[in-house]
């Protein structure tokens, strides 16, 4: 508690010496380009004082949840926010003044947008809008959910999910969890979202999905539209891999559980949310191809890995590249596995507490394959944030938020058979041969390609909730309605309006934007095929892997230290050659797995 304290008041005492510029504007007209320049950075000033205290304060929050903590994040976060939401209000007025730079003019842009949830620039607000988040955010920390009567936590609950089989038990676990955590949350999320639509109104937008999708260095309606060209380009191969399933499951489970056509249970997809598929590979893979020869988890275990270990390999796998090792404090700060006496939130997240070299993982981390792939996607966000630490403090960023989230998932794609046997997990001799390779894509379009219409969805739904097309009244029709339309998966029991399932989902109650992990389940496509060229790679593109090479991690880092310093199409060229984010990547990896699943289908009904 000595720690926070201090932080608290490190932060009370920066916030205390803010000060707008000398010469602030009342109008664009008597405002100079020089009095812009000196805004920003005094702005960046300000903004970097406070950060660090408050990362500090959130960090403790979310590895030590108590009252008190959840106090002071919520107090911490309302002052933060009052600040932006000042320099905020005040960029918007210093951006219609002639002649600016255009690196004023980006920055200005960056720090009007930069809010995720702006609160009304009156007396009280940010302190709500602060305390609900947190208090959500802490809930579904804290949630539970039974199995066979008995609590289970959030992270039990998504392993029990992956490797149970029996319908009845996975029905509890789905409706205990969704009934627990998320119920609870909506009168909260309600007002949260009124809250934020008046902050994000004083702040000149429509509405706070409209802010969300400004930040991508276009108006809101491209962005949005720019998605859906996107969905249409993958979403042939979504179909074709949910008729595939949709028969699987119901050759395992029978016309009683899930029928031969429409929609898929969604307990029955081996994830809470229906949001990856890759833990029932067992019930899909193909006969004769299906068995890889090896299990990535079972690999990690023969070879004696504990969960720093598998960290300690993810780094190795960055340190191939060039880049340099992790500094000491990511080892004696980062929480790598789940504390046995406390409350903590165990989502994993990568974060940057000082914007230079304070970075770490927190994870509750268990020996498995999934988890092997977290940890390099993680600590892809540790590689981006320390590349662009010389940066500006609003240039410290994703060239957009996809890009953040796709570099880790870059090299989580190569980990493939070929790593695993450079790392000396699997054997030479265990490598599958090529007539493997529809099991291989297979294993992973069960979960890259099923997570597409659920990355699209969560945003879509938070969109549509801001703008008041999907009223409180009707949050749960509205959610599962899109679960319909894009997914194509319904409850396991019917649901009404006293029922709030997009609070089971963590980014809901936290506040987190969702669109990026769409567009990351593309970039990464992009990235990996542009690496594997600048290896040489010449086999099938699923099976390449740039471990060890340093050109690629040359180019990489050229394109990661850039920050949000240029348009993401500039950031996005210089690493691929290409301006524009496309699902094409994606489409060519799997092509082998599409032709094959069209034969698997000849014959059954496509779509729901």
């Amino acid at each position: 508690m000595i720690r926070i304290t201090a932080s608290l008041a490190v932060l009370a005492a920066a916030l205390a010496t803010t000060s707008a510029p000398a010469q602030q504007p009342t109008d664009a007209t008597t405002a100079t380009a020089a009095q812009a320049d000196a805004f920003i950075a005094d702005a960046e000033r300000q903004l970097a004082a406070v950060s660090v205290p408050v990362n500090q304060i959130n960090w403790v929050n979310a590895t030590y949840i108590t009252d008190d903590t959840d106090t002071l994040a919520a107090r911490a976060n309302a002052q933060t926010t009052e600040l932006q939401v000042k320099l905020a209000g005040e960029a918007a007025r210093y951006a219609r003044v002639p002649g600016l730079s255009p690196d004023t003019r980006r920055k200005l842009d960056l720090l009007r947008g930069g809010i995720t949830l702006p609160a009304a620039a009156t007396p009280g607000a940010a302190d709500e809008l602060a305390t609900l988040t947190t208090r959500m955010s802490s809930s579904y920390g804290k949630g539970r959910g039974t199995l066979d009567g008995k609590p289970i936590n959030g992270s039990d609950i998504e392993a029990a999910m992956g490797v149970t089989r029996d319908p009845a038990r996975l029905r509890e676990m789905w409706v205990s969890w969704h009934d627990n955590v998320g119920a609870p949350m909506r009168v909260d999320y309600a007002r949260m979202s009124d809250l934020a639509n008046a902050g994000a109104k004083g702040l000149g937008y429509a509405d706070t999905g409209a802010l969300w999708r400004s930040g991508y260095d276009m108006a809101p309606d491209e962005f949005a539209a720019t998605t859906d060209r996107i969905w249409k380009e993958v979403e042939p191969l979504y179909l074709v891999l949910h008729t595939y399933v949709r028969w699987k499951l119901n050759e395992k489970y029978g016309d009683a559980v899930q029928s031969k056509t429409g929609p898929i249970r969604a307990d029955l997809l081996g994830n809470m949310w229906a949001q990856e598929w890759g833990n029932i590979y067992d019930i899909v893979a193909p006969a004769g191809a299906g068995d890889l020869g090896y299990d990535t988890g079972d690999l990690l275990k023969a070879k004696g890995y504990d969960p720093v270990r598998m960290v300690k390999q993810g780094e190795g796998f960055y340190s191939s590249l060039g880049f340099a090792a992790l500094p000491d404090t990511f080892w004696q700060r980062s929480q790598i596995v789940k504390p046995a006496d406390r409350e903590v939130i165990c989502h994993a997240s990568a974060w940057d507490i000082d914007n230079a070299d304070d970075i770490r993982i927190k994870m509750c981390t268990k020996v498995n394959g999934d988890d092997f792939v977290t940890i390099h996607h993680e600590l892809g966000h540790n590689y981006y944030q320390r590349a662009y630490k010389a940066q500006p403090f609003l240039y410290k960023n994703g060239a957009n938020d996809g890009f953040h989230e796709a570099i880790g998932d870059t090299v989580a794609l190569s980990i493939t058979p070929d790593y695993l046997v450079n790392i000396g997990l699997l054997d030479r001799a265990k490598v599958p041969s090529a007539d493997k390779d529809v099991g291989l894509l297979l294993r992973q379009a069960m979960d890259k390609v099923a997570f597409l219409p659920f990355g699209l969805l969560i945003d879509k739904w938070r969109w549509k909730v801001f703008s008041g097309e999907i009223k409180p009244t009707g949050y749960q029709a509205g959610w599962d309605a899109l679960r319909l339309q894009y997914q194509g998966v319904v409850p396991p029991v019917a649901r009404d309006e006293t029922k709030f399932d997009p609070g089971a989902k963590y980014h809901i109650p936290a506040g987190v934007p969702y669109t990026r992990y769409f567009l990351a389940r593309v970039l990464q496509f992009q990235f990996y095929q542009a690496a594997c060229k600048q290896a040489g790679w010449k086999g099938p593109l699923h099976r390449c892997s740039f471990y060890g090479n340093k050109d690629v991690g040359q180019r990489l880092n050229a394109m990661l230290a850039m920050g949000q310093s240029k348009p993401w199409p500039e950031a996005l060229q210089v690493f691929t050659g290409s301006r524009e984010m496309s699902g094409k990547a994606m489409i060519a990896y799997f092509a082998p797995l599409k032709k094959w699943l069209d034969t698997q289908n000849r014959g059954k009904p496509q779509g729901w």
